[in-house]
């Protein structure tokens, strides 16, 4: 028996049950067009090829901009999942465009490094005024905890050990016309959609 182990039994027989292992994780997000997403899939392959990355690119459905992590949890939380569909029916925005012109890595573990999309403040105005104002509803409804004050908009094109400078690349752009509220099962790389709200305003 490890170490850990032993500890995890001696907190169950003192009443202290260690908290389950997420398996849930909601957020809100922005999806491309299907015209845009291929083509951030055929980017992600030739990028892939020409600085010799071994990290398989993401699924076309799953690349995503992700505008506030609400929480990882075992199983959905009926309570914040009700804010969140409050907070999305609140909000009154008309459709606004999106442009990426750049690529580049992240930091984070060296095994698994975002490889990843990204534009100029110019063509992410939008997009940043919106996360902000989606951020503003949320802390209406009671769900400040759950607003990520540090955005940096991007796609996660693929994961890879190595890092890549930032570059720039054709501009791939779209308008956005629906906010989605998303489940992500977590470790079975599923996104299911729990709604989705057409921008109007």
């Amino acid at each position: 028996m490890t170490e850990s182990s032993r500890m995890s039994d001696q907190l169950s027989l003192m009443g202290f049950d260690e908290p389950p292992r997420p398996t849930d994780r909601l957020f809100f997000a922005l999806f491309p067009t299907e015209e845009a997403a291929r083509r951030i899939a055929n980017l992600a392959l030739q990028l892939r090829g020409e600085h010799g990355l071994s990290g398989t690119p993401l699924q076309t459905e799953r690349f995503h901009i992700t505008l506030h992590h609400l929480g990882d949890y075992a199983g959905l939380p009926p309570d914040v999942l009700a804010l969140a569909v409050q907070a999305a029916q609140a909000l009154a925005l008309p459709p606004f465009e999106i442009s990426f012109d750049r690529v580049a890595s992240f930091s984070g573990h060296p095994s698994k490094r975002p490889f990843v999309l990204r534009g100029s403040d110019d063509g992410l105005a939008a997009l940043t005024a919106f996360q902000q104002t989606l951020g503003t509803v949320m802390r209406q409804v009671g769900l400040g905890r759950r607003v990520d004050v540090r955005f940096t908009p991007h796609v996660t094109l693929l994961y890879d050990s190595r890092l890549v400078a930032e570059q720039a690349v054709a501009p791939i752009h779209w308008t956005a016309h629906e906010l989605v509220l998303v489940h992500s099962l977590l470790g079975q790389t599923r996104y299911v959609p729990l709604g989705r709200w057409t921008l109007k305003g």
